[in-house]
């Protein structure tokens, strides 16, 4: 016979969670594998890159019970109204990714923000007196943008300095239209993944007000945005899904500047064809940018 499943079983495993630390909670363990699944990849060179989560409701109760919230609050150049009291997982500023798997509660940390919206404070982990990552303010620019355009349910923002990307951007003007169509034209699955495109920022100073606002201008339309010379700024209601993307993306660029070396540093001969593209948003009722296709 099947076991039921009694109110009473259900308050004891809701107990046992509430109980649980939280490095074994299941968004820390989401955080944790994607950090180690970045670094694999060769994107976090020393203490390169970041990643926030906007937490759920049952995220905070799970942690709740070790916040600390004797920690000074910290003022930013950026405020938000629609982040209000919010609580992100966020990498630390000067941390190794290849080290949040073995040392989770020195190297990530949870962040309240306070109710004006515009500082935060950490209520766990970033211990011996560590900070956010120093693109916190960006971060927390684009989670305001993106929780807007997604009705709430973005909650991942990834950055990474993503190898293949970053000579791309050495080589091809800054111009979201031309990236697009070589990154769509290089790989079939490329316009399902990300069918409204990349956005470009040109080169800037990282960890501050002006690559956050720069940012935030294109993150309303876009899921990704290529920063030049620097890397890739992902967004995503998952961290499968924000890993996926950045997976996606830096791949077709490797595929791309394969292609341009085979063929003597020329345009590759064979890419897809706009017909091509249409005929895969078609089949798998996908609507893309329109804009940066040359047949609709």
């Amino acid at each position: 016979m099947p076991t039921r499943t009694t109110s009473f079983s259900r308050k004891i495993k809701g107990a046992e969670n509430e109980n649980m630390a939280v490095e074994k909670t299941d968004c820390v363990k989401r955080f944790v594998r994607l950090c180690k699944d970045g670094f694999k990849q060769g994107w976090h060179e020393a203490n390169g890159g970041n990643l926030t989560y906007r937490m759920t409701n049952k995220d905070i109760k799970a942690c709740k019970k070790e916040f600390d919230t004797s920690r000074p609050w910290v003022k930013m150049d950026v405020q938000a109204d629609n982040l209000k009291g919010a609580y992100f997982l966020t990498t630390g500023s000067g941390k190794y990714m290849r080290n949040v798997s073995l040392y989770p509660k020195d190297a990530l940390g949870i962040v309240q923000i306070n109710d004006a919206g515009d500082s935060w404070r950490v209520v766990w982990g970033l211990e011996n007196g560590g900070k956010p990552t120093s693109e916190f303010p960006t971060h927390f620019m684009n989670h305001s943008i993106r929780m807007a355009a997604t009705d709430g349910t973005n909650r991942v923002i990834y950055h990474a300095h993503t190898p293949n990307i970053i000579t791309l951007s050495t080589l091809i003007e800054p111009d979201p239209r031309t990236w697009t169509r070589i990154l769509w034209k290089s790989m079939t699955e490329c316009v399902i993944i990300f069918p409204q495109g990349v956005g470009l920022v040109p080169w800037m100073v990282p960890g501050g007000a002006e690559i956050a606002r720069a940012t935030a201008d294109l993150m309303d339309r876009y899921d990704a945005v290529v920063w030049t010379q620097h890397g890739m700024f992902v967004s995503g209601n998952t961290f499968d899904a924000a890993f996926g993307m950045m997976h996606t993306i830096e791949k077709s660029a490797g595929l791309y500047l394969a292609a341009r070396a085979a063929n003597g540093g020329a345009e590759p001969r064979y890419l897809i064809s706009d017909a091509q593209l249409l005929q895969v948003c078609h089949d798998f009722n996908v609507k893309p940018n329109l804009a940066f296709l040359d047949e609709n």
